[in-house]
């Protein structure tokens, strides 16, 4: 049935909403994303953040979690009683994080191959002498010596297995020649 003439009204632009407001406390009302995703998968819409994280077993103040103890001594200090513990709803959510920070760190700093390239060849070439280093014509960055020696120094910090291995096929070769 059509509505009856009259009774639908033009929507208007509102020129006095202020637009740039508006949007932003609509973001501030959006609910931000978790990037922990144990803490995203047992969160509950319906409850504060204060009480989704208690009943994980976090701290939303830090500072009230672990109260800093008074320097006074006061003497009546027996009669002070323990407010009630908060009830841990979903403690798989902690003892997740906790087992998630006890795995080892991934060593993620590595060295470029090219860079392991230049410095097998400049040992090999030269030995400890950096000076000749310098002025090798692989030298395409144009390393002072002791930049030569730094980069060694990582190579060797970074990679120690393969060093010591790379000093002992040196040594090999140099045993074969003579």
């Amino acid at each position: 049935m059509p509505k009856a003439k009259g009774k639908t009204r033009r929507q208007k632009f509102g020129y006095n909403v202020n637009r740039k407001r508006l949007n932003r406390n609509a973001r501030r009302k959006a609910a931000p994303r978790i990037e922990c995703s144990h803490i995203r998968h047992a969160w509950d819409q319906t409850r504060s953040v204060r009480q989704n994280l208690a009943d994980m077993g976090l701290a939303m103040d830090p500072n009230r979690a672990v109260p800093l103890l008074k320097r006074k001594v006061k003497a009546l200090e027996v009669d002070v009683e323990e407010g009630p513990k908060e009830l841990m709803r979903k403690p798989y959510v902690l003892n997740d994080l906790e087992a998630e920070a006890s795995l080892p760190e991934k060593k993620g700093n590595t060295l470029s191959r090219d860079l392991i390239d230049y410095v097998c060849y400049m040992v090999e070439n030269h030995g400890e002498d950096y000076k000749a280093m310098a002025r090798d014509e692989k030298n395409y960055y144009q390393d002072t010596p002791k930049q030569i020696r730094n980069k060694i120094n990582v190579y060797k910090r970074f990679y120690p297995a393969e060093w010591q291995a790379f000093v002992d096929s040196l040594q090999k070769n140099k045993m074969e020649v003579e």
